[in-house]
């Protein structure tokens, strides 16, 4: 069962039930100003929404101190990299958001980019603010080499559902680990983008992947500590300076 969030009360504001009680003495008054009962009303919904947002607000910090870190239990193959699916991510998250007063509404708009769908996530809490995130997901409709691999609609269905994934993922600032042992220790990785950033880049520059993790000391790009990033990255453009 969900638990009740209450919504807390600007400084210096009157409480907005007061204002209803004047609205509401207001109108059974025959020769009350029309427009000054107007004015009550608009002032009671800009308090009600900055209630609303606060309330958001606190919710959210607290739901991301409660979140925990994210196994990643499955592998893609052709980036050789982990990953957590979808099921995984709501299996974790799910109790501590609704238990917030979150809950998450998924849908698609229009996307000015080719061959991208623009993916929304509504985002509502019981106080009553809600907010959007989108994100604009290229259709995964190939595999690493360019080939199409999928159906119109099995890569519609799997944009979907990486962009589900990331949009939750970044609205709750998640952290993904590989660590199954105990999901509070180890040092955050390299996300999937990440991975195949560097993919990309050990492709363009023809470097020896293995040799390359042999290098770095780790058995997986996945594995590539998220703090190294930066360097890993200027270590292979350098490279294909070079070429």
């Amino acid at each position: 069962m969900n638990a009740v969030v209450s919504q807390p009360q600007l400084p210096g504001m009157p409480e907005p039930a007061n204002i209803l009680d004047i609205i509401s003495r207001a109108a059974s008054d025959p020769n009350i100003d029309v427009a000054k009962t107007e004015k009550l009303l608009e002032m009671y919904e800009r308090i009600a929404g900055r209630n609303a947002e606060v309330a958001f607000n606190q919710a959210m910090k607290a739901a991301q101190e409660e979140m925990p870190k994210i196994l990643r239990n499955k592998e893609n193959q052709q980036t050789n990299s982990r990953y957590a699916d979808l099921e995984q991510v709501n299996a974790a998250i799910v109790p501590v958001y609704t238990k917030q007063g979150f809950s998450l509404s998924f849908g698609t708009a229009d996307c000015p980019i080719a061959g991208h769908f623009r993916i929304t996530c509504l985002v509502s809490h019981v106080a009553g603010h809600s907010r959007t995130y989108q994100a604009d997901i290229p259709a995964d409709m190939t595999g690493m080499k360019g080939n199409q691999n999928k159906t119109a609609t099995h890569g519609f269905g799997s944009t979907m559902s990486y962009g589900r994934r990331y949009l939750t993922l970044l609205v709750f600032n998640i952290t993904l680990t590989n660590d199954d042992k105990d999901g509070n220790q180890g040092a955050e990785t390299v996300n999937d983008e990440q991975v195949a950033n560097i993919l990309a880049l050990l492709t363009e520059t023809s470097s020896d992947k293995d040799k390359f993790l042999r290098y770095l000391k780790v058995s997986s790009l996945s594995d590539i500590p998220a703090s190294n990033y930066s360097t890993v990255i200027k270590l292979l453009e350098s490279k294909r300076g070079r070429s």
